[in-house]
């Protein structure tokens, strides 16, 4: 009998089939090799030894150090069984509640932070584990690449490995930073609260465990506020992982927990100026706090060491005998690249922290009459020779719903018309508001912000006053635009970070935009000369500067200022009490002579320089009773300096004849043209 069934046809194999399944074949090798050679490391391989700490140094302007910071290196290893349980109930539960389950790495943490990571295109989602934080403290830096998110993995993979879960914990609370150079919790129990971490209440422990996170932004002593917030976050957590009820975490969270003052500091070089380093570093820079403390860094900064005795000098002198009460701030700034070359917060470092260079609490007074007359001169509505009434006057603003009545320091007035030259030199108030009712105090804030100034500023006719509290950090950087031609320079207080390699972290670039033009600048500038002569409110120190020198002195009820610079260095000094306690006119005094003594001394070693005389201006004589160009026969004619095509065109028509009259270069061709025109008949 037939068989009819039909065999099988065989299938030809393709050349691309067969080179498919050798690569699937391949790649199928390679993962069992990797995953093997993984688990190998894993298994065997040795974790690195730790880095050892080595101290951050911050260096001046020609490389010398005035600061090394050790973390002030504040350590004491204990035994787990000698750390409070609160303390670490409190860590497990706001750090890692999940401590006790994994084996190093939270894979569920890692795929939520990097899911969010990869929506938001950042690396700011964090999920590290508290053996990954020790792995990441021990063993590498703190930088926010995969590659050093992978390697902690590996390392806090190994720990798992090597160590039991009470050796990591022991190691973890030994080894996180608290802030304020204490590392681990016996020396932050210490520290903070003055006792063993053995004895630590649930609410220290609360507060304490709430540190790391941020240990400047959550310091109680920094920012109690934020401290507290975050106690109360720690103790939540608590109450989530049933580590206490939520009624212990209500309770406890309204307890007062008493912090110890920090210990004083030895006194250090510019120790204002080393603070805010330290600040710019951690806030600005994003650089670690640990890794600032500990990480071998070297931090290059503008501050000129000469340049900063002087200026310790200068405040020593001129506070002698003051009241221990009152204060003072001084910071000078290189106008040319914004460099801050000195800078003093106040007359104790060792008593008191404060920095008072960037106190936005201080009103400037008639110190911002410089930028308040820079506007109107840009403006256009006036000139240096525009004359306004000098008398007790009333001002009506807010569409007449609004009346201001300003006044004179002393009550003292001139009772007549006077020029923007003698309202600068005498300070007169009753101008300064003519000028900001005429131009407007929107164009007054506008020119503010354009210089720098940043704090908050009303537009109404008290503000040509002053009356708007700016920092003298604020005040210095503006006035420095005065000084470089109208260019502001951003301020800049480090130039480079290098790590303990020399591998380069952060390196300043110069930022500068022309904020007005260089005859704006220059027109300002000679009118803030007049200050130190005759009749200028600082003429009492004009014989300590031999130096072209210009500014402006500031006065309130409980602030006193200089703010002024020369073409190299532009600088701020305030003198006021902490608490707006008014001041005597004794103590207002005290400005004006540290600013010019350390002037001086800051520049004795360069030769004195003129303000550049840019395009854009003219000099010509005026005649000071009527504003208008001086004949011959005008008596008390003078030189001013006008942007150009604002000079005046009119010829005194009171004093002398009108046919030679003139004066300056302008003046002297007016009469020459005259005299051609009149010879050849036209």
């Amino acid at each position: 009998m037939e068989n009819n069934a039909k065999q099988p046809v065989p299938v030809a194999v393709s050349p691309w089939d067969k080179l498919r399944r050798s690569l699937g074949w391949l790649t199928l090798l390679a993962l069992i090799a990797f995953a093997g050679a993984g688990i190998a490391m894993l298994r065997y391989g040795a974790l690195p030894s730790g880095a050892a700490m080595k101290s951050t140094e911050i260096v001046d302007s020609e490389g010398n150090v005035i600061a090394s910071l050790h973390g002030g290196m504040n350590r004491e290893v204990v035994k787990l069984a000698n750390i409070s349980p609160w303390l670490i109930k409190a860590t497990l539960a706001v750090e890692d509640r999940r401590f006790y389950e994994h084996a190093g790495v939270d894979w569920r943490g890692m795929a939520r932070a990097a899911w969010v990571d990869a929506r938001h295109l950042s690396k700011e989602q964090g999920a590290s584990t508290l053996t990954q934080q020790l792995a990441r403290n021990l063993y590498l830096t703190h930088e926010r690449t995969w590659k050093r998110k992978f390697k902690e993995a590996w390392y806090a993979a190994r720990l798992e490995q090597t160590y039991s879960k009470d050796e990591i914990l022991e190691m973890y609370l030994n080894q996180i930073y608290y802030g304020h150079g204490a590392y681990g919790a016996e020396a932050a129990s210490k520290l903070y609260f003055g006792k063993s971490a053995k004895s630590l209440t649930l609410a220290e422990s609360a507060l304490l465990a709430g540190i790391p996170k941020g240990p400047r932004y959550y310091s109680p002593h920094l920012r109690p506020t934020e401290s507290r917030a975050r106690m109360k976050t720690v103790l939540a957590a608590m109450a989530d992982t049933g580590q206490i009820s939520s009624r212990e975490a209500e309770t406890t969270a309204r307890q007062s927990v008493d912090v110890r003052p920090l210990p004083e500091e030895e006194e250090r070089a510019a120790p204002y100026f080393v603070d805010y380093v330290k600040k710019t570093v951690v806030e600005q820079l994003g650089i670690d706090e640990q890794l600032l403390n500990e990480g071998g860094l070297t931090i290059r900064t503008t501050i000129d060491a000469d340049m900063q005795k002087q200026a310790e000098e200068a405040v020593k002198n001129g506070m002698k005998g003051a009241n221990q009460a009152l204060q003072t701030a001084l910071v000078a700034i290189d106008p040319r690249n914004g460099y801050i070359k000195a800078m003093i917060g106040g007359r104790s470092y060792r008593s008191n922290q404060f920095n008072r260079v960037f106190a936005r609490t201080r009103q400037p007074g008639s110190s911002f009459k410089a930028i308040l007359y820079a506007a109107a001169l840009e403006n256009g509505a006036i000139t240096p020779m525009t004359r306004y009434r000098s008398e007790p006057t009333t001002f009506y603003f807010d569409s007449d719903r609004e009346i201001y009545r300003p006044s004179n320091y002393g009550g003292k007035y001139f009772n007549e018309e006077i020029s923007l030259r003698q309202a600068v030199a005498a300070s007169d108030n009753i101008y300064a508001v003519h000028a900001i009712m005429d131009i407007g105090p929107d164009s007054v804030i506008a020119m503010a912000r354009k210089l720098g100034i940043t704090s908050p500023l009303k537009a109404v006719p008290s503000l040509a006053l002053g009356t708007f509290p700016v920092s003298p950090f604020e005040m210095a950087s503006a006035f420095s635009t005065f000084a470089n031609e109208g260019r502001r320079a951003t301020p800049v207080a480090i130039t480079s970070v290098e790590d303990r390699d020399g591998n380069v972290l952060y390196k300043s670039r110069a930022q500068s935009e022309q904020a007005m033009s260089p005859s704006l600048a220059y027109v300002t500038t000679r009118l803030l000369e007049s200050v130190f002569e005759r009749g200028g409110t600082a003429r009492r120190v004009s014989n300590m500067l031999k130096r072209p020198v210009a500014g402006k002195t500031g006065t309130t009820d409980s602030d006193a200022w200089f703010v002024g610079y020369t073409p190299e260095l532009a600088t701020a000094v305030w003198v006021g009490y902490d608490r707006g306690r008014s001041i005597a006119s004794s103590e207002a005094h005290r400005a004006a002579p540290i600013f010019a003594q350390f002037t001086e001394a800051a520049l004795s070693a360069s030769p004195p320089a003129d303000f550049a005389v840019p395009e854009g201006v003219v000099t010509v004589f005026v005649d000071p009773a009527t504003g208008a160009l001086a004949g011959p026969d005008c008596p008390g004619r003078m030189q001013e300096t006008f942007i150009s095509g604002t000079e005046p065109t009119e010829m005194c028509a009171i004093h002398g004849s009108h046919e030679d009259r003139g004066g300056g270069e302008q003046g002297g061709e007016r009469s020459i043209w005259r005299k051609f025109r009149s010879w050849v008949g036209i």
